[in-house]
């Protein structure tokens, strides 16, 4: 629901107040209200404080940890946003945050400990505010994260109406001996890709501009040869890949890990290799999707861009040694993933070699 301002001539007559300008205080404290319980589901055992208190408090439990090191990421979701906005569908946005900053810290050797967010709009709709917090919640709890606090930012003039941002911040702990940095990753290493569940929340500008520019779709339109939507097919959600690494990770079978986020396959694997080496990565070894070869015939998108652009159908790539491979893949398959080998580490200048 829109919140309107009072009328001019009631302005004029006792004086302009700050809603008059836009910000609506008591629609904040609305869309609070209906936040509260929501971070409250997702509290751990470390949260000190209560929503409301000008920082949030948490002490971690350490007595595991020899030597521990804080790892924090923060991002946001881009234009899948847009998508959002077209279909009204809000509750899945802030899963899509939490999943991708745990994925960035979990590729580091991290487990999150808590969560914070940033939400942003040109006029609040507690309703609207209250969906995209309630997938944020979701997604903590899927975790085991707490949402220890954030900030609601009503900026009348700056966003379109019904429009907002949302950006998330992670802070997690890792054992210093346990960190992922490539170091361990050697000529000969396996690569094992775990599957995305859709874009995630890459390659979204190019991504509408063919299905609703080139393709003419609606947002309700199923694309030929597709079995969903496009709303649908654009809201898939950004899979959390914490549950079913936690255990190789924690029984070192795991030498690195890449998160395949923004620059596809063809630059987030070099991000985790020695010198000296080359991701050599075989295009062969799994399906890619039939909504990117859908995307690649009806945007003629060649097939570097398509690699370097979205995730083709892997969404975390991880390096082990050969010997540990099937016990990873069993592992994994045991956690209800669908590990795939799709290349190894070979002697080279860097890169990814597409074979």
């Amino acid at each position: 629901m829109a919140l309107k301002p009072e009328d001019d001539s009631t302005a004029a007559g006792r004086g302009l107040s700050y809603r008059d300008a836009g910000v609506n205080i008591d629609a904040q404290d609305a869309a609070l209200d209906r936040i509260k319980q929501m971070v409250h589901s997702t509290r751990t055992p470390g949260v000190l404080s209560e929503l409301g208190s000008f920082g949030g408090l948490f002490a971690p439990n350490l007595a595991d940890m020899a030597a521990p090191v804080l790892v924090s990421s923060c991002d946001g979701i881009g234009t899948k946003l847009r998508v959002a906005f077209m279909t009204g569908v809000h509750d899945t946005v802030g899963r899509d945050l939490v999943n991708h900053c745990v994925n960035d810290i979990l590729v580091q050797g991290a487990r999150p400990l808590f969560f914070m967010d940033y939400l942003a709009t040109g006029r609040l709709e507690p309703a609207v505010t209250a969906a995209v917090v309630e997938g944020i919640a979701r997604g903590c709890r899927e975790v085991g994260c707490a949402l220890l606090g954030g900030e609601l930012a009503e900026m009348p003039g700056f966003y379109a109406d019904g429009e907002y941002d949302v950006a998330g911040f992670v802070v997690g702990i890792a054992d210093r001996e346990a960190i992922l940095d490539g170091s361990k990753v050697q000529v000969g290493d396996t690569l094992v890709g775990l599957p995305s569940a859709g874009l995630h929340t890459n390659g979204f500008s190019l991504a509408r501009k063919i299905l609703f520019d080139v393709a003419g779709l609606g947002v309700d339109e199923r694309p030929p040869g597709l079995d969903a939507s496009v709303g649908e097919l654009l809201l898939a959600e950004h899979r959390c890949y914490l549950d079913a690494l936690a255990a190789p990770l924690a029984d070192g079978l795991i030498h690195a890990l890449a998160h395949i986020t923004g620059g596809g396959l063809t630059d987030n694997i070099p991000r985790i290799l020695p010198a000296g080496s080359v991701a050599r990565v075989e295009r062969q070894s799994w399906n890619v999707p039939a909504l990117f070869r859908y995307l690649a015939e009806i945007g003629q998108v060649r097939e570097d861009e398509m690699f370097r652009t979205f995730n083709m159908g892997i969404g975390m790539v991880i390096v082990c040694a050969p010997g540990d491979a099937e016990t990873l893949m069993l592992r994994l398959g045991e956690a209800g993933e669908s590990p795939l080998r799709i290349g190894e580490i070979v002697a080279g200048e860097g890169g990814v070699r597409y074979a």
